[in-house]
């Protein structure tokens, strides 16, 4: 027997405050964090009922927040079911890595032209803790965590802000990807040490050879996690 997809199953959360910032922004952000460390997993449905319950705010409070969350790409709304939490379709999957394979190898190749001698220790800094995480913890939001610790600095030191706007606007969506490749065995020891590699050629100031390793590194993880999705969309379809 299935468990219910319940919110109340799902995710437990005390009434946001009436205080500091306004009531609207503190809705989005309690549930973005759910989605975003996986509380509330792609799929889960998101109940306008349940939401205001658990979280003691009104219907409208809530339909604004789920908008929000639907321009971000972490909520889809779906005929006859509702608001759910986003769940990338294979097709979609595959446009997304490929756009993160050339974004982020410019990115990279523009932080290793621009960025200081401190900001390229801070990357090598950040990928060896990213190692280490992969290596110390089971735990999948203890690896993104790590991971995103990394595309801060990267941002950083590129000082670009046209690819600061457009790589953020795509994590959100990307992080869900990223859960599905890293909690494949072996796939988060694979990608420190491709990061690694990417990280020692940056160091050396070859921003050409840290971009197209850091293109294979996306490109790799792409195959693991569309391997999953294809399996789950025929998983589906069987049923």
């Amino acid at each position: 027997m299935t468990a219910p997809n319940t919110l109340s199953a799902a995710w437990s959360s005390a009434h946001v405050e009436r205080v500091a910032a306004p009531l609207r922004e503190q809705v989005i952000t309690a549930l973005r964090s759910a989605i975003l460390d996986f509380t509330l997993r792609p799929g889960q449905r998101l109940v306008e009922r349940e939401l205001i319950e658990q979280l003691g705010v009104s219907r409208t409070t809530i339909r604004e927040a789920l908008r929000e969350l639907t321009s971000e790409g972490l909520v889809t709304v779906v005929p006859q079911r509702g608001a759910i939490v986003s769940a990338p379709s294979l097709a979609e999957a595959e446009d997304l890595y490929e756009i993160r394979a050339v974004l982020e190898a410019i990115l990279v190749e523009r932080f290793v032209e621009r960025a200081t001698d401190e900001q390229l220790q801070r990357l090598k800094d950040a990928v060896d803790h990213f190692a280490t995480a992969t290596a110390g913890s089971n735990e999948i939001r203890v690896v993104l965590d790590a991971k995103d610790v990394l595309y801060v600095v990267l941002i950083e030191g590129a000082a670009s802000p046209a690819l600061k706007n457009i790589i953020e606007g795509i994590q959100a969506r990307v992080r869900i990807l990223r859960a599905t490749s890293m909690g494949e065995p072996g796939r988060a020891e694979e990608a420190a040490a491709e990061l690694q590699a990417m990280a020692e050629a940056a160091l050396r100031r070859d921003g050409a050879l840290a971009a197209q390793l850091c293109a294979t590194h996306v490109r790799n993880a792409s195959k693991t996690a569309l391997k999953s999705l294809r399996l789950s969309e025929k998983s589906a379809d069987a049923t």
